[in-house]
Parts: structure tokens; C-alpha cells; sequence
């Protein structure tokens, strides 16, 4: 009975430990005065930025009509668009100034696992200016990079995007 019982609580904390295990923060820019200028439409003011990432990945954020999201590029140069506008908020937003890189060390290098980006939304049409700040997750993965997660503001949301 006593196995039983072991075996239940290695089942409901293996997952929480498998998320953290081994996995370290890298942080990068995502400010405009550090993301190189790809391009600038003078008619609508859309615009796209390339960022600094680690391990050979970068970020292109790309801005349109007021809403902000990045497209993760791998170091094949593929790019994986994450859309924030159509998964996290569809309403008016901006990132935050940095990106968090979940790397895990295999052979002395990093390898991302993951990425969470802060995403300030105005999700109010009678009080613009009321932001709401969400933690956008992606997974990172050869064979699909996606937005995994949303974590909604909350003391403890830091921590669970990254067990997220």
C-alpha cells in the first residue's frame, strides 16, 4: 500500500519537475535600440525588427496596426511565427522590453526549449489605457514551435510560465 501511495505522488510531481529540471533562464532584447530595422512601411507605420536570440535563434517582432508579436527564426533560419495577436489578445499590444530563453545544457552548449515573452494588452474599448500583462509560452522544437501557454497576471505567474 505504501508503494501505491509513492508511486501516486511521484505521478502528480514528476510533471512539475520534468518542466524545471536542468532548465536555465537566458535573456535577450526585444527594445527596439537593440533589434536591427528590417523594414518600415511609411504609409501605415508597420514595421519589423530583428533581435539578438541565443544558440543561433533570433526574433523578428513585427508591429501592425498597433498589435505586436515575433516570429522565432531556428538556426536553419526557418521561421516560426507565433501570432500573439490571434493567441493571446487581439487587442492593441506591445511586448516587453526582454525575452526569456528556457535553455537546457546539452554537451556544453545551450539548446532553447522554450520561450516566454511578456505581452501587454489593451483588451478594454472603454478605457484604452488599461493594460493587461500576459506571459506568452512557446514551446521551441524541431518539429513544431507554438505558443503553449497564457498565463494570466498573478503573483506566481513568472513561475508557472516557466513550469509551463
Amino acid at each position: 500500500m505504501r508503494s501505491i501511495r509513492f508511486a501516486g505522488l511521484l505521478v502528480l510531481l514528476f510533471p512539475l519537475g520534468l518542466a524545471a529540471a536542468g532548465l536555465e533562464s537566458v535573456y535577450t532584447d526585444l527594445d527596439a535600440k537593440q533589434c536591427k530595422t528590417l523594414s518600415v512601411d511609411k504609409e501605415t507605420g508597420d514595421s519589423e525588427q530583428q533581435c539578438p536570440g541565443v544558440a543561433g535563434y533570433r526574433l523578428k517582432v513585427s508591429d501592425g496596426d498597433l498589435r505586436q508579436s515575433v516570429t522565432v527564426v531556428d538556426p536553419q533560419g526557418k521561421e516560426h511565427p507565433l501570432e500573439f495577436w490571434s493567441v493571446i489578445s487581439g487587442g492593441f499590444s506591445t511586448l516587453g522590453a526582454k525575452a526569456e530563453w528556457r535553455v537546457e545544457k546539452q554537451g556544453g552548449k545551450l539548446v532553447p526549449k522554450a520561450l516566454i515573452v511578456r505581452v501587454n494588452a489593451s483588451e478594454n474599448p472603454e478605457d484604452p489605457n488599461k493594460k493587461t500583462s500576459y506571459l506568452a509560452v512557446a514551446k521551441l522544437a524541431p518539429a513544431k514551435t507554438c505558443v503553449t501557454a497564457k498565463i494570466p497576471p498573478g503573483p506566481k505567474m513568472n513561475e508557472l510560465a516557466r513550469e509551463a
